[in-house]
C-alpha cells in the first residue's frame, strides 16, 4: 500500500511539472490533451493486478471509466466557475468542482450499469464535453514567468500535498466513499491550479477544452487492460496498453499537425485570392477613369 502511495505521488509530481513546461514552453492546448494520458490510472490497476490478481484489475479497469464522467464534470464546473466568479475565483472554482465531482462520481454508483452501456456511456460523454468546450479559444501563453528553483520545487510541493490530502481522505472516509475518489483527476487538477495562479483563465480554459479529446488514451488504455491482463498477465498487458494508448496521442497529434497545416494553405490560398481580386478591382477603376 505505502508503495503504491509513494509511486503515484513521485509519477504525480513528475507530470504535473512536465505539463505545466508543456503549457508553458509549447502552449496550454497540448497540456491539455497529454493530461488524459493514463498514467496514475495505471499505476493503481497494475498494483491491483500485483497484490490481489490480474482478473480483478481487469474488471476495476473497465467500470474506471465511469469515472471519466465524473472528471468531466469536474473540468466543467471549473470552466463554469472561473467564468462567473472574478474574486477568489480559483478557491471558489476549485471548491465547486471538488463537490460536484463528488456528487456525479456519487450518482453514478447508484446505479448497476452493463458492461456496453459504460463504454457507451463514457464516450457518449466524451462527444458531450467536446461540444460543450467547442466556443473556448485555443490561447498560448506569451508571457512567461521566470522558472527558478524556487518556483519548480513550489509546484512539486502543491501537486505533491493535493495528492497526499486526495489519498488520505480515501483512507479516512471508508471503503465506499473512498472508491468516489480513485477517478479523481489527481495530475490535472494541480496543473489547472499552477497556471491559474501564474497565469490568467483563459490558459486553464484551452487546457480543459482540451482534456476530453485526451481522454481517449485512457479509455483505450483502460479497455487494453480489460481484455489482455487475464489472457497475458500484468507486465506484458501493461506494456501492450501502454502501445496502444501511446498510439492514439502519436495519431491525434499527427491529425493536429496535418488539420494545422491544411489551415495554413487554406489561408495563404484565401490571401491570394483577395490580392488577385483586389488587384482587378483596382485595374477596373482605372480602366474606367481613363
Amino acid at each position: 500500500m505505502y508503495v503504491l502511495i509513494f509511486i503515484k505521488i513521485f509519477v504525480a509530481i513528475a507530470m504535473v511539472v512536465m505539463l505545466s513546461l508543456v503549457a508553458e514552453k509549447v502552449s496550454p492546448r497540448i497540456s491539455g490533451i497529454i493530461a488524459g494520458y493514463p498514467l496514475g490510472a495505471a499505476i493503481t490497476l497494475f498494483f491491483y493486478g500485483l497484490e490481489i490478481n490480474p482478473d480483478f484489475a481487469s474488471e476495476s479497469a473497465f467500470y474506471t471509466l465511469l469515472g471519466l464522467i465524473a472528471s468531466q464534470s469536474f473540468v466543467y464546473i471549473y470552466y463554469k466557475a472561473s467564468r462567473y466568479f472574478t474574486r477568489f475565483s480559483v478557491l471558489i472554482s476549485s471548491g465547486l468542482s471538488i463537490f460536484g465531482y463528488l456528487f456525479i462520481s456519487y450518482l453514478l454508483r447508484l446505479f448497476n450499469f452493463t458492461k456496453p452501456s459504460i463504454i457507451a456511456l463514457t464516450l457518449s460523454s466524451l462527444i458531450l464535453f467536446i461540444f460543450l468546450f467547442r466556443s473556448i479559444e485555443n490561447v498560448k501563453i506569451d508571457k512567461k514567468i521566470s522558472l527558478s528553483n524556487k518556483v519548480i520545487f513550489a509546484r512539486a510541493g502543491l501537486a505533491a500535498s493535493i495528492v497526499l490530502l486526495i489519498t488520505s481522505a480515501a483512507k479516512l472516509v471508508g471503503v465506499k466513499w473512498a472508491g468516489l475518489f480513485s477517478a479523481f483527476p489527481i495530475t490535472l487538477f494541480p496543473l489547472i491550479l499552477i497556471v491559474h495562479i501564474s497565469y490568467d483563465k483563459e490558459h486553464v480554459h484551452t487546457i480543459i477544452k482540451n482534456f476530453p479529446v485526451g481522454l481517449g488514451a485512457l479509455i483505450i488504455y483502460s479497455i487494453s487492460v480489460y481484455k489482455v491482463y487475464p489472457i497475458w498477465g500484468i507486465y506484458i498487458g501493461t506494456a501492450v496498453s501502454f502501445i496502444m494508448s501511446t498510439a492514439y496521442l502519436f495519431g491525434l497529434f499527427a491529425l493536429i499537425r496535418m488539420a494545422k497545416k491544411y489551415n495554413k494553405l487554406y489561408q495563404i490560398k484565401n490571401s491570394r485570392k483577395l490580392s488577385a481580386s483586389s488587384d482587378l478591382t483596382g485595374d477596373r477603376r482605372e480602366g474606367g477613369e481613363k
